[in-house]
């Protein structure tokens, strides 16, 4: 029996606006001087992606995405001075909930698991505000819970993430099911933690790993409206 459905945040409930694909980089660049590529972009942001999923026990630290976001301006063609004092803003502003957009499966299925009595959470390894997160994105009532990394210590996948999560809503960990888009830190994650999984693949591609996760158990949904069946 499901009691709890915990989601990961960014590209599971929010994306991107255009401040943070090609064109914004370009921008915030060109303020400090530096000159950038938008076509090298997803290139630039595939090749950036193993600086986040270090060892199980790191802890929250800023400098990990600053480092990410220094790559990514690299591999645009981003050189300076100051490559550091931009990665850093665009860290910064990372965290402001106006630059993002909620994917339109979101409202209506927390809506729907909420009323079936599921108990709603958040665990997220940005600096985010969660309780802004609700707020901006009018979610009111429907999350019982909240946990950033910033605020915990340890980022996903550590165990003791989910673990706090699990508290706050009075769950254990077999009742509840963590749905997001990394197998590495929501799926490797959830499942460490004696909690079940469910992976996101907004992609139209199918996902490189979909046989081990099947053998896992794992199921993989292209949207959110898939996720009340697959409970």
């Amino acid at each position: 029996m499901t009691r709890a459905v915990f989601f990961d945040v960014d590209f599971t409930l929010i994306y991107p606006g255009p401040m943070f694909r090609g064109e914004g980089y370009r921008a915030f660049c060109a303020r400090y001087g530096m000159e950038a590529d938008p076509a090298k972009f997803e290139a630039a942001v595939a090749s950036a992606a193993s600086l986040l999923d270090g060892p199980e026990e790191t802890q929250y630290d800023a400098g990990i995405f600053v480092q990410y976001t220094r790559h990514i301006i690299e591999q645009m063609g981003g050189r300076g001075a100051r490559i550091d004092d931009c990665a850093r803003e665009i860290y910064a502003e990372w965290a402001a909930c106006q630059h993002f957009e909620l994917y339109d499966d979101v409202p209506a299925v927390f809506r729907d698991l909420s009323a079936a009595g599921i108990r709603l959470g958040l665990i997220s390894n940005s600096h985010r505000c969660l309780a802004s997160f609700q707020s901006h994105f009018e979610l009111h009532g429907l999350i019982s819970a909240t946990v950033s990394s910033s605020d915990h210590g340890f980022m996903k996948p550590h165990p003791s993430i989910f673990s706090a999560a699990l508290q706050l809503v009075s769950v254990s960990a077999p009742e509840a099911v963590m749905v997001g888009d990394s197998v590495r830190q929501d799926v490797d994650g959830a499942l460490a933690a004696g909690m079940r999984a469910v992976l996101l693949n907004r992609s139209r591609s199918e996902h490189d790993h979909l046989r081990a996760l099947a053998d896992r158990g794992v199921p993989v949904i292209s949207s959110l409206r898939e996720l009340p069946a697959v409970l």
